[in-house]
C-alpha cells in the first residue's frame, strides 16, 4: 500500500495562537507532505514496498548500518512517522495535565505535573540542533527522552506517549530563535493528555499480555 499524509485532525488556525496558521500549513503541507512523498519513492521496487509506515521504520532502522541506501528510507520514513505522532500529541484547548492512573505514573516518576512539565521544558528547549523531545513509557517507567534529526523511540522499543518537535521549521516562523517560548507555551496550553493516556494504556496492556 502507498503511505499516506494522514489527516491533521484540526484546521490550521486551530492551535494559534501558540503555533500559527501559517507555520502549521507550511509544517503540514510542505515538509511532512514531503517525508511521505520521498519515502514512498524511495521504498518503491524494494522489500519494503506496501508495508505501514512503522514497519518500514522499524526494518530499515535494522538495516541501515550494513545497507547504506536504508539510511534514506529510514530518514524519511521515521520523519513521517514522528509528524504523524506529533500532530496527535497537541490539541486545541490542551495542557490540562494527566489524569487517572497516567497521572499517578507522574507524580511518582517526576514528583508532579509541575516537576514533569519543568523537566520537559528542559530537555526539549537544551536539545541540541534538530530534533525531538518525548514522554516514553519503558518497563513499566516513564522518561523523558530526547532524539536528533529523524531518530525515533520506536526503533529503541520505548513506546511514545506525546512529542514536541523541536526542529526550527517548527517554530521559527512564530518564535524565530526563542525556542523555550515555543516549547513553554506548547507544555502549558497544547499537549493532548487524553492521547497520552491512550497510548500508556497500550503500553500497559502489552506488558500484561
Amino acid at each position: 500500500m502507498t503511505i499516506e499524509l494522514p489527516d491533521l485532525g484540526y484546521a490550521y488556525d486551530a492551535l494559534e495562537p501558540v503555533i500559527s496558521q501559517k507555520t502549521l500549513r507550511t509544517h503540514y503541507e510542505k515538509h511532512h507532505r514531503g517525508y511521505v512523498e520521498r519515502v514512498n519513492a524511495l521504498v518503491r521496487g524494494t522489500g519494503l514496498a506496501g508495508g505501514p509506515l512503522e514497519t518500514i521504520v522499524l526494518r530499515s532502522a535494522e538495516r541501515r548500518a550494513a545497507e547504506p541506501a536504508m539510511t534514506a528510507i529510514f530518514n524519511n520514513a521515521a520523519q513521517a512517522w514522528n509528524h504523524a505522532f506529533y500532530w496527535r500529541s497537541l490539541r486545541p484547548a490542551g495542557g490540562s495535565g494527566a489524569q487517572g492512573a497516567l497521572a499517578a505514573r507522574v507524580a511518582a516518576d517526576f514528583g508532579s505535573t509541575a516537576g514533569f512539565a519543568e523537566a520537559y521544558k528542559s530537555a526539549a528547549t537544551g536539545h541540541f540542533g534538530s530534533g525531538w523531545a518525548w514522554l516514553v513509557a519503558e518497563g513499566g517507567t516513564l522518561k523523558i527522552v530526547t532524539t536528533g534529526n529523524a531518530e525515533t523511540p520506536i526503533a529503541r522499543k520505548q513506546v511514545p506517549l506525546l512529542v514536541i518537535d523541536v526542529w526550527e521549521h517548527a517554530y521559527y516562523l512564530d518564535y524565530q530563535e526563542r525556542r523555550a517560548a515555543y516549547v513553554a507555551a506548547v507544555v502549558d496550553q497544547l499537549l493532548d493528555w487524553r492521547f497520552a493516556a491512550r497510548n500508556f494504556e497500550q503500553a500497559a496492556g502489552a506488558r500484561a499480555a
